[in-house]
């Protein structure tokens, strides 16, 4: 193809404007097109008042991927957005497939650009509690069976890890985080701590810290972060600290 634009992957963190990494600020600004999912554009659309904008809904990934390459390829600068970062259960894996499956001559130039995700907005808001080593794990079975996933956690706590569970509750899976708690207790105390964080960095933002038995008692959607500390994970003043090993006095 003689003329071929570009897609640029763009993680736009929490939406908030001054929490927005400068290059993927600049590389939105720089674009034609905007696509994403309706939510996400509507948080940054004080930046996208001349763009030509393509949003959709829930479950609509491979649509808008195609709607990017579509665009791409009349010549214009394409921003595909994603909250957090773009390569953290993001748009990029996609897109990057789908990009590199057409003819060469086909291919749009693309770019990915990392955002803050919302784990190191709810480790910064609870405290430090991935200092040490750290899985995370999605609790979402749409496109992951939920037998990977008991296996991924439970194997996760043997390790010993700090664990790190992205979409851990909706109105259709309501008792899987309770499944989750179970294989977790087989392996760690009652008492270790675990930190919840709703909406981080946005507005109604909410921290709770509680534990590994009655963390499940708290309220807990799809925009929480639960973050579940390893064997020496402690809290203290109300913040989560998983110690990387230094001698210390506590």
């Amino acid at each position: 193809m003689e003329h071929c634009g570009k897609i640029s992957i763009v993680g736009i963190g929490s939406g908030k404007i001054f929490e927005m990494t400068p290059k993927a600020r600049a590389l939105i600004e720089s674009a034609d097109v905007i696509v994403g999912y309706k939510t996400y554009t509507e948080l940054i659309g004080e930046l996208l008042t001349d763009k030509k904008v393509l949003s959709s809904g829930m479950r609509q990934e491979v649509q808008r991927a195609q709607l990017a390459i579509d665009e791409a390829q009349k010549n214009l600068n394409v921003a595909v957005i994603s909250s957090g970062d773009a390569g953290i259960y993001g748009m990029a894996g996609l897109l990057l497939e789908m990009i590199l499956n057409l003819p060469e001559d086909h291919q749009p130039k693309f770019e990915i650009a990392a955002g803050v995700s919302s784990l190191n907005l709810a480790a910064a808001i609870l405290g430090a509690p991935l200092m040490h080593d750290f899985a995370v794990i999605s609790l979402s079975d749409w496109l992951t069976s939920w037998d990977v996933i008991k296996k991924r956690v439970a194997l996760a706590a043997q390790g010993d890890f700090v664990i790190a569970l992205f979409n851990p509750k909706s109105k259709s899976r309501v008792t899987n985080i309770e499944e989750v708690q179970k294989i977790l207790l087989n392996f760690r105390a009652e008492n270790t701590p675990v930190g919840i964080v709703t909406n981080a960095g946005r507005l109604n933002e909410k921290k709770i810290i509680s534990t590994l038995a009655n963390f499940t008692k708290e309220e807990i959607n799809m925009f929480t972060i639960v973050l579940i500390g390893n064997s020496n994970t402690f809290v203290k003043s109300n913040f989560m600290i998983t110690p990387r090993g230094y001698s210390l006095n506590r």
